[in-house]
């Protein structure tokens, strides 16, 4: 697929992008959030539970990733979104081999996928298409990705054209074609991280950057 056209991109970007935040508070612990689904791209043994959150006392509840496999993932097949944003707010916990934390979006399937992650054992962020189980780099830069701290990694995604923020900050800013139209989108780890998501938001339409970058 080309790159899209001005008219289309100006088009796209006049949407108005409409959202929902989702903090889990609302779930029972030891399950998975309302209406979603988990598995793993690959092998292993992924656990995905609603949980209290350890730090606090106000009984605000998070998302815990604490199994082991290739890719484990958690999504909202409800919200099917083609063009707008993912957002969540993540503590990685441990890990021997990897402590990430990352977004899904345009999710056709548990081997089909966009995804954008942060490290803190690489310090770095990193975007991925995953194609018949296969997952692929597009880019990754580094970046500060401190442990057991909470971080927001937002992705802007129009047509070909995908940003990756971290904690405020660009990181990545390419075109790409491998996957398109619209799909779930949810959250994402790594083998043996263990990591906590603290709220999970999304939205279609056009967002503010990318009326900026028109």
């Amino acid at each position: 697929m080309k790159p899209i056209p001005l008219m289309l991109w100006m088009l796209l970007t006049a949407m108005p992008a409409t959202g929902e935040t989702i903090m889990f508070n609302q779930d029972r612990q030891g399950t998975l959030p309302a209406g979603w689904v988990a598995g793993v791209t690959g092998n292993g043994t992924p656990k995905w539970t609603v949980e209290a959150d350890p730090s606090v006392r106000d009984g605000t509840n998070v998302l815990k990733q604490s199994g082991s496999g290739d890719f484990p993932w958690c999504v909202n097949p409800a919200a099917s979104i083609a063009d707008g944003f993912v957002e969540a707010r993540f503590k990685p916990m441990s890990g021997r081999e990897d402590q990430a934390g990352g977004v899904v979006w345009r999710w056709k399937d548990g081997n089909n996928y966009y995804v954008a992650r942060a490290n803190a054992l690489e310090n770095n962020v990193s975007l991925y298409y995953t194609a018949a189980g296969r997952r692929h780099t597009i880019q990754y830069k580094d970046a500060p990705v401190e442990a057991k701290v909470w971080h927001t990694l937002r992705v802007e995604f129009v047509g070909n054209h995908i940003q990756v923020a971290l904690d405020g900050k660009r990181y990545i800013d390419v075109v790409d074609d491998h996957i398109s139209g619209a799909g779930a989108v949810g959250v994402w780890t790594k083998a043996d991280s263990v990591t906590l998501f603290g709220t999970f938001s999304y939205g279609s339409g056009g967002t503010d950057q990318h009326r900026e970058k028109m």
